[in-house]
């Protein structure tokens, strides 16, 4: 067909839309929604997947994390009692995992210490942790200001101490942390530095959704003053823990080797404790988990998206079935002065595009509105990949020429003389 004459058949569908504008926009709507609400969907999606990886990533792609964990047990009611419980990783894990696997590189003990983190009149229980000054950079925390420990205060037992960005707005929220002191447990700190707070490491496909409030101070600071024997009270009964080591981070030479070293260090814990007092998170398994979820979250959102288009396209068939109808008089005309039945096909063709093809690119737009709103009302992240809205545009202006095929082909096939007989 030659230019000028697809332009006037364009003109041709866009005036016999105008003729009817409230069911021209009605039928819009459908594809408009459809288009959009895939690509709302998945930028929510993508922005969820994207806050789970990350969080996975902070952990290390190359470390092996060893946790305590207490084994359960059934607590007897009735007088009080006195009870020692010993569990957990110990020193000579630690021993064993830095000098037995070859591929590990740095390995960064860890000791929980369970006492109140006061200034004034303020006061919380975040995790007090006790550890080496390699632990940032293992772990890959972001430092907000200040510094982290340090060998010095090590070597001299220092009693220092660097805050999560949650703690020091809650202990100091009109002035800054540094070198302020903070009392833990019964003795005094110093405040050297503070990090950016990030969620605590889970064994689960993801890690635990709540942050974190943390303290840190030295290692042997830690040792000196808290020991490996800690008293918890409980209603009727006062319990002493005895836990040598609470985390042990592997970092490993290679993201390669992660495996082989988490397999070993299972195999070392399960052979040297008698009972599941421990428990083994890789975040590279993690975030491999993860992005096979993203995948599949992302397929189910955009076909459940998807359908909505569907329901558009058949919107689109329908009222193009029921213009067919009222328009065939002007078809047999059409066909009577010469018209040929590729020419009818491209009129309604083109009738069915425009519809779908201005609800997609309305869609197009409103989708990208909506992942804005949404991240500013309801504090969700949200990302719209650039994929997103060229795939839920070409599925809108694909849905119009495969819906809009058989009403053209059904106004092609109709017999002139009987469709001037039309009434």
């Amino acid at each position: 067909m030659k230019g000028p004459s697809f332009l006037r058949t364009v003109r041709l569908g866009v005036s016999s839309l105008l003729l009817h504008k409230l069911r021209s926009l009605l039928t819009t709507l459908g594809v408009l929604f459809g288009t959009s609400s895939v690509i709302a969907m998945l930028a929510i999606g993508e922005g969820a997947s994207e806050e789970a990886q990350e969080q996975i990533r902070q952990l290390g792609s190359k470390n092996v994390i060893l946790r305590s964990v207490k084994p359960r047990e059934d607590f007897a009611t009735g007088q009080q009692t006195v009870r020692v419980v010993k569990y957990g990783l110990t020193d000579e894990d630690l021993a064993r995992v830095s000098e037995t696997f070859p591929a590990v590189t740095r390995v960064v003990p860890v000791r929980e210490i369970y006492e109140e983190v006061r200034k004034g009149e303020r006061a919380m229980n975040p995790r007090v942790l006790a550890t080496l000054p390699v632990y940032r950079d293992v772990t890959g925390r972001i430092l907000a200001e200040g510094r982290f420990l340090a060998d010095a205060d090590l070597a001299h037992t220092a009693n220092v101490c660097v805050l999560s960005d949650e703690v020091a707005h809650h202990l100091f929220p009109f002035e800054s942390p540094l070198d302020q002191e903070i009392k833990i447990g019964g003795d005094y700190y110093t405040v050297v530095g503070t990090l950016l707070s990030r969620v605590r490491p889970s064994s689960d496909a993801a890690p635990a959704g709540k942050s974190t409030a943390e303290v840190f101070i030295p290692l042997e600071t830690g040792q000196k003053w808290y020991g490996s024997m800690q008293v918890k009270l409980r209603a009727g009964s006062r319990e002493m823990e005895e836990v040598d080591l609470h985390e042990i981070v592997v970092e490993t030479d290679a993201a390669e080797n992660v495996p082989l070293v988490a397999a070993a260090c299972r195999e070392m814990l399960a052979r040297n404790h008698t009972q599941s007092d421990y428990e083994l998170i890789v975040p590279l398994e993690l975030l491999l988990r993860a992005e096979e979820t993203k995948r599949i979250f992302n397929i189910v959102l955009g076909s459940i998206a998807s359908i909505s288009l569907l329901v558009g396209g058949i919107g689109i068939m329908n009222v193009m079935l029921a213009t067919v109808t009222e328009r065939t008089r002007e078809i047999g005309i059409r066909r009577a002065l010469g018209a040929k039945r590729r020419h009818i096909v491209m009129q309604f063709l083109v009738e069915t595009v425009v519809l779908s093809v201005g609800g997609g690119l309305l869609g197009v737009i409103l989708g990208l509105v909506i992942p804005i709103i949404v991240q500013a009302t309801a504090n969700m992240r949200t990302i719209v990949t650039p994929s997103a809205p060229l795939l839920a545009f070409l599925i809108s202006a694909g849905v119009g020429v495969v819906f809009g095929l058989y009403p053209a082909a059904r106004a092609a096939r109709m017999d002139p003389v009987e469709a001037l007989r039309h009434e």
